[in-house]
């Protein structure tokens, strides 16, 4: 009779230890280091008109050729410069060119994001996070940063989860593998003119180019619920 009860309780302890395990892991592990080039983070991208793209002709740099984009704590403080400004690396077989700045028109209405490629690489920078994966100079080929939405602060510090996907193209499609051996948890891909964006939580976003950011969104609004601990 006492098997059960003894199971129960094995069982809540297991999960309850897998549990405070994640929430570490996302919270209080080490935070990746920032590998960003600094004059990315300073310069001023709302300058940029994003209906000027890169010609991807080879002459530039390559994508191994530029230090990895990652965000700085949870949020950049203004809307940065285009990592890649300066690669012209041309695409990889098999990827869509999807560069550009673009403006959520259903589903996530409102919704501001930059895409930039070059040869295997893409850097998508919105809503103060950065989100770099492919080849690059200084660090791993998952994205490697946070997610930008603070769940609590401990006195002046801010606390948001850790994120890292592998961005793999499937027949056009970008998908985005959560730590890069998981489900694909994001996609992005072209429909006609707009480019469209299947989230985690179920949503679908279609969005059309813009060729300059708006002032609303040049600095990033603070998300979460941040809650204060102390």
């Amino acid at each position: 009779m006492k098997t059960l009860p003894k199971l129960a309780l094995r069982l809540g302890m297991g999960t309850g230890l897998i549990i405070v395990a994640a929430f570490y892991l996302l919270f209080f592990s080490t935070r990746p280091p920032l590998t960003i080039d600094p004059a990315t983070l300073v310069g001023d991208g709302s300058t940029v008109n994003y209906c000027e793209l890169p010609v991807l002709d080879g002459r530039g740099k390559l994508a191994t050729d530029i230090a990895k984009g990652n965000t700085p704590g949870c949020s950049y403080s203004h809307f940065p410069l285009p990592v890649l400004r300066e690669c012209t690396e041309p695409l990889v077989e098999g990827a869509e060119d999807i560069r550009g700045l673009w403006l959520g028109v259903t589903g996530k209405v409102g919704h501001v994001e930059r895409v930039e490629q070059c040869g295997a690489r893409t850097v998508i920078t919105s809503s103060g996070i950065i989100h770099d994966g492919g080849p690059n100079r200084t660090g791993g080929m998952n994205s490697n940063d946070t997610e930008g939405n603070v769940l609590f602060t401990v006195g002046d510090t801010e606390y948001c989860p850790r994120t890292s996907a592998a961005m793999v193209w499937n027949n056009n499609v970008l998908d985005f593998h959560a730590l890069g051996w998981g489900p694909v948890v994001v996609q992005r891909y072209l429909d006609d003119d707009q480019l469209i964006w299947e989230y985690a939580d179920g949503s679908t976003t279609r969005m059309n180019r813009l060729c300059e950011l708006p002032e609303a969104h040049r600095i990033p609004t603070p998300r979460g619920r941040r809650f204060s601990l102390w």
